[in-house]
C-alpha cells in the first residue's frame, strides 16, 4: 500500500447537549483497504461517519483527504471529495426506478429539458458489470429485495465517482446469502482501488472481511488491530470493556400447556399473493420455537397475522384457547402477547415521541400508567428511567425523541418495553438486529429467563447461530410453508441451510417432522 492515507481523522470530538459522542478519535484509511469500525451501540461510530460525510460539524478535530486538509460543510462537499455513504436505513424512493433513484439530485438532461434516463441506465449497467452488482436499471425499488436495494445504494455513490465508501451497518438487514454476495462485491471494489470504511458490530464479519479494525468504546478509540492478531473474544472485550459470554447458557426446556395453536393458516401480502400457505404449528409455555428461513418466505406476514397487524385469509389462530384470527393488535396485546417487530422504525416506535412515551406505547392507558382517562406522568417517568438503566439504553435523557437514538438503542427501547410486561406469549422477530455483542448477550439471557418463567416464545431470525442457540424446536419456512419441524439439538447448520433453500437433507434426524 502507498504510504499516504486516502483519509485521516485527527482528534475528532463531537459534543451534543449532555452527550460526548466522539472524544478525540483518530482513524486512518489506506488506499484499497477495508477498515472496520467496531463498537457497541452508541459508541460513536455513526456520529463519526456523519461528521466525515458533512452531516455533523465536529466540535474539534481535523479531516485530511489524500494528505490535504479538507473542509466538509455538507454532503455536497463530501461527494466532491470522493466520499460516498450507504446509510443503515436506505435513502431510496420506493415508487421510483433504479435509474431515477441513482440520478436523483444529480440529474442528467438532454436538449436542456428532458431527463436522459437512457444514458444513466447505460452507466448503471456498466457499473453493475464492473463490480458484479447485477441490478436492473428499469426495476422499481419497491419490487426489489433488501439485498438488491443495498446494491442500488452502492451504485448511487459509485455513479458520483466516490473512491472512499462508508458502509454503515451494511449487513444488519441482509440474509446470510446476501452477506456473502456483499463481501464478494466489497472485494471487487477494493480490487479496483476503492477504500472502504465498514461500520459494524458483528465480530465474525469483521474478522472475515477487514484489513484493519478500529474499536470505539463510549466515544473513544481503544485500539486498532488486525484480524490476524484478534479473535471474536478479544474484540468483544475491547468493545464492551469486560469479558463477554459468546455462547448461550441454557438448561433443558420444560414445555407445559399449549399457548398458541395455528392451523391451516393462509395469509396474503399487500398484492394479494399468498405468502403464508397452510401453516400449522403448536407452541407451548416454557419453550422457544424458532422460525428459520431466508427473508421473504412468509415469516413477516406470519408474524403480522399472529399479532393482529395483518388480516388472515383462512385458517385458525388460537391463543390460550381463544380464537384470535383477525383480532385487533390491542386485543392480542391485552391477552398477554409481547411483540418485538421486524421493522423497529415502522412498527415498533413513534420516532417523534420521547423515549419515556415509547416505553409505554401499548400500556399507557392502563394502570399503573393511567387512572380512568388521566395518565400518571410520574409513573411513566419512573418506569422509563428504570428500563433505560436496566437495558443500557444510551441516551442523554428519557425526554430525547426515539428518532435521535442509534438503531441499536432504538431496538433496546422496544425490547425493554416488551420484555418488561408479564407475557404469556412473546413474538420476537429479529430481536437482536442492529445490536452489539454485549446487548445480544443480555437479550439472549432475558429470552431464556422468560422461557424458564413459563412464557411461550416464538423467535423469528435470519441469524442461524441465534436460531440454533436459543430455540428448543426449529420450524423451517420455505415459500410460505413449514417444510420441517425439528429439535434444535438434533440438526446441524448445514442441514438447516439445505431446508431453508428448499432441499431435503439425506440424513434428517429422527425428531424431524417433515411436511408432505
Amino acid at each position: 500500500m502507498p504510504d499516504i492515507p486516502v483519509l485521516e481523522l485527527r482528534g475528532i470530538t463531537k459534543q451534543f447537549p449532555g452527550v460526548l459522542a466522539n472524544d478525540n478519535v483518530n482513524l486512518t484509511l489506506m488506499p484499497g483497504e477495508i477498515h472496520a469500525l467496531l463498537g457497541e451501540n452508541g459508541a460513536g461510530k455513526t456520529t463519526l461517519m456523519n461528521i466525515l460525510y458533512g452531516l455533523y460539524k465536529p466540535t474539534k478535530g481535523e479531516i485530511f483527504i489524500r494528505g490535504k486538509h479538507a473542509e466538509i460543510h455538507g454532503p455536497t462537499d463530501a461527494i466532491s471529495q470522493g466520499i460516498g455513504m450507504v446509510h443503515q436505513h436506505f435513502m431510496l424512493v420506493p415508487v421510483l426506478t433504479v435509474t431515477e433513484n441513482v440520478m436523483l439530485g444529480q440529474e442528467t438532461v438532454k436538449s436542456g429539458v428532458f431527463l436522459d434516463k437512457r444514458t444513466v441506465a447505460r452507466q448503471i449497467r456498466e457499473i453493475s458489470a464492473q463490480h458484479g452488482l447485477d441490478v436492473d436499471p428499469d426495476a422499481y425499488i419497491k419490487d426489489l429485495p433488501v439485498g438488491v436495494q443495498q446494491r442500488v445504494e452502492i451504485i448511487k455513490v459509485l455513479y458520483r465517482n466516490a473512491d472512499i465508501l462508508i458502509l454503515d451497518e451494511p449487513t444488519a438487514v441482509l440474509t446470510p446469502q446476501e452477506v456473502e454476495d456483499l463481501f464478494e462485491i466489497l472485494q471487487s471494489l477494493v480490487d479496483k482501488g476503492i477504500s472502504i470504511i465498514f461500520i459494524t458490530h458483528k465480530l465474525k464479519e469483521v474478522l472475515a472481511v477487514a484489513d484493519r479494525i478500529t474499536v470505539l468504546r463510549r466515544g473513544k478509540t481503544v485500539a486498532t488491530v488486525t484480524p490476524a492478531e484478534s479473535t471474536e473474544q478479544s474484540l468483544a472485550e475491547l468493545m464492551v470493556g469486560r469479558a463477554v459470554e459468546l455462547t448461550v447458557q441454557k438448561g433443558e426446556a420444560v414445555p407445559q400447556e399449549p399457548v398458541l395453536s395455528v392451523r391451516d393458516l393462509v395469509v396474503k401480502d399487500d398484492r394479494e399473493n399468498v405468502t403464508v400457505d397452510g401453516v400449522s404449528f403448536t407452541l407451548r409455555a416454557g419453550e422457544v420455537l424458532g422460525i428459520a428461513g431466508v427473508q421473504g418466505n412468509g415469516q413477516t406476514e406470519l408474524v403480522e397475522a399472529l399479532t393482529g397487524m395483518r388480516q388472515v385469509y383462512t385458517g385458525s389462530i388460537r391463543l390460550l384457547g381463544k380464537e384470535v384470527a383477525n383480532a385487533t393488535p390491542r386485543t392480542v396485546t391485552e391477552m398477554g402477547v409481547g411483540h418485538v417487530p421486524e421493522d423497529r422504525q415502522r412498527d415498533g416506535l413513534v420516532l417523534s415521541y420521547p423515549i419515556k412515551d415509547n416505553m409505554v406505547l401499548n400500556t399507557y392507558y392502563r394502570p399503573p400508567f393511567a387512572h380512568w382517562v388521566v395518565m400518571d406522568e410520574e409513573k411513566i417517568i419512573e418506569a422509563a428511567e428504570k428500563r433505560v438503566k436496566e437495558y443500557d439504553v444510551r441516551t442523554p435523557s428519557i425526554y430525547a425523541t426515539a428518532g435521535t437514538l442509534s438503531g441499536g438503542n432504538q431496538q433496546k427501547v422496544i425490547v425493554a418495553r416488551e420484555f418488561s410486561r408479564p407475557n404469556k406469549l412473546l413474538v420476537a422477530s429479529q430481536p437482536t438486529r442492529g445490536l452489539d455483542v454485549g446487548s445480544i448477550e443480555y437479550i439472549h439471557r432475558r429470552i431464556i429467563e422468560q422461557r424458564d418463567s413459563g412464557t411461550a416464545i416464538l423467535l423469528v431470525s435470519t441469524e442461524l447461530d441465534e436460531i440454533r442457540a436459543l430455540s428448543d424446536r426449529i420450524a423451517v419456512m420455505f415459500e410460505g410453508k413449514i417444510v420441517a419441524v425439528v429439535n434444535a439439538a438434533d440438526i446441524s447448520k448445514e442441514q438447516l441451510g439445505l431446508l431453508m433453500a428448499g432441499a431435503m437433507p439425506k440424513d434428517m434426524p429422527p425428531s424431524a417432522v417433515v411436511a408432505q
